[in-house]
């Protein structure tokens, strides 16, 4: 009886520390570092800084990426040979800003079409078995401060 006690206990505590930590899926998640700050998506969307959500309606984004089909006319690269994220390549003393994607975006929250035609106010180039072209568009948007204002009708 003694043991299903201290069982009983111990896998509610086991779980507020993985909630805690934000450590449920084991592997590193994506991340970059801009001028000297760290962006990286959130383990757990509750965590993050910022949410930014994705639109497949042009006229409902805040913000409009462009997928490049060559590294050179990019604003934003992701290339990588392995198949892991680099042990350490975003540690830093500060913590990073946590970046979520959310599939129900609230008004105030940077909205992003991702396309492969421009007009577009930045253009991704990933070539990575790590990073997905909604991560990469996602922490660019972060890094750069959300893109809160709609995108007007002269940058078509």
């Amino acid at each position: 009886m003694l043991r299903l006690k201290i069982l009983a206990s111990v896998v509610p505590l086991a779980i507020v520390a993985l909630f805690a930590r934000g450590e449920l899926s084991g592997g590193p998640r994506p991340c970059i570092e801009v001028a000297g700050t760290t962006v990286q998506i959130a383990a757990l969307s509750w965590q993050a800084d910022l949410h930014v959500g994705f639109t497949n309606n042009p006229s409902e984004a805040t913000v409009r990426v462009q997928v490049s089909d060559n590294a050179e006319t990019a604003d934003f690269t992701v290339i990588d040979d392995i198949g892991t994220v680099e042990a350490g390549a975003c540690e830093s003393s500060i913590p990073p800003r946590l970046i979520a994607i959310s599939r129900q975006p609230s008004e105030t929250d940077p909205v992003i079409y991702l396309s492969m035609d421009g007009p577009a106010d930045y253009r991704i180039y990933v070539s990575s078995k790590s990073f997905s072209l909604f991560d990469a568009a996602a922490l660019l948007v972060g890094a750069r401060g959300g893109g809160h204002h709609r995108v007007q009708a002269a940058s078509l």
